[in-house]
């Protein structure tokens, strides 16, 4: 196989593009409740799904979409090469678990909440038949209220900020495939780990936004494209208040993407109506939202080509309870209907 062709510092372009043949969503009944709702394979009645632990129901949700997304290319287990996961709970113990069910070769991913577009990346490098699936945390109500994210507190510490967003509760997984019928992933933008300092773990929009603009500025840079090349350009979940930030800052650099701009975490929940705060937030808003809403609007034909990107907050609470910052990263894909 032709090796992926390197143009500048971060991009490369797919010398065969990898097919994504499947997809599958499973999502909790907030989600379901939402204005995608329409568009998930799955959603759940209650957020413990059956389970006796979030924790529990979070490794159900994940082996769920894999099984979906298996069935609906009518695939077993061992029929796939590599099976690409993460979460985040600690060591991305849901992946873990899941990868032992499968008995598929394994390659565990932290990527936050842009492991999604890690491993679709990593899958056009791979030129082999693959599943992406990352997962994100089902919680209690109480937890989801509180807006904060689940590597950093597990206590609601009174009303949250219209900055903090909503933990998605929801599993989504890919199936890549070297040819068959489908939106292609052409190319790949890989992010550096972008700090400015912010440490604000009720903003986590605001601290991803810099990464965001940063792969999405260089992505440009890297192809001579610019915003006008795209149907779309999505972000994962920086919430209204990070795409803002992102928005501005990719302006700064004469990017006029406001037109074309949205983000997952904007588009998952109807913000007067469900209370929300800042949208969308957690490994499983990329990923539910790709699987779902984008690649239905491109397998009807609504967008040709899209420039999709997930941002991750890499933070832990230890690294917070020492007085560090939080640093980010953001990976893009180009997805394309050829």
């Amino acid at each position: 196989m032709p090796a992926p062709k390197k143009l500048g510092q971060q991009t490369v372009a797919y010398a065969n593009p990898p097919v994504i043949v499947a997809t599958a969503s499973v999502v909790g009944p907030k989600e379901g409740e939402g204005p995608l709702g329409h568009t998930f394979d799955l959603v759940i009645e209650d957020s413990y799904f059956g389970e006796e632990s979030w924790e529990k129901a979070e490794r159900k949700m994940l082996e769920q979409a894999v099984n979906l997304v298996l069935s609906k290319a009518q695939l077993k287990p061992q029929d796939v090469d590599y099976f690409w996961a993460g979460d985040l709970l600690n060591q991305i113990i849901s992946a873990n678990y899941v990868a032992r069910t499968l008995a598929i070769p394994f390659f565990g991913l932290y990527g936050a909440r842009s492991t999604i577009y890690e491993g679709l990346a990593l899958g056009g490098y791979a030129h082999r038949r693959g599943v992406c699936p990352p997962c994100g945390g089902g919680q209690q109500q109480p937890l989801q209220r509180s807006g904060k994210a689940v590597p950093v507190s597990h206590r609601a510490r009174g009303p949250a900020p219209p900055t903090s967003q909503w933990t998605v509760t929801g599993a989504a997984a890919v199936l890549l495939a070297p040819a068959g019928n489908g939106p292609r992933i052409t190319h790949a933008t890989v992010g550096k780990v972008v700090d400015m300092g912010l440490k604000d773990p009720n903003d986590m929009g605001s601290a991803m936004a810099p990464a965001a603009a940063d792969s999405i500025a260089r992505h440009f840079q890297d192809t001579g494209r610019g915003p006008q090349d795209y149907d779309l350009i999505l972000t994962g979940d920086l919430g209204r208040y990070g795409s803002e930030a992102a928005i501005r800052l990719l302006e700064g650099q004469n990017y006029m993407v406001r037109p074309k701009f949205s983000d997952c975490g904007v588009l998952i929940y109807d913000h007067e109506r469900q209370d929300t705060l800042a949208g969308g937030s957690g490994c499983a808003c990329p990923a539910v939202v790709l699987t779902s809403y984008l690649m239905g609007k491109l397998n009807e034909g609504t967008y040709r080509r899209v420039l999709a990107l997930g941002t991750g907050a890499l933070l832990s609470p230890t690294a917070l309870q020492q007085g560090e910052s939080i640093p980010a990263i953001g990976h893009g894909v180009v997805i394309e209907k050829l």
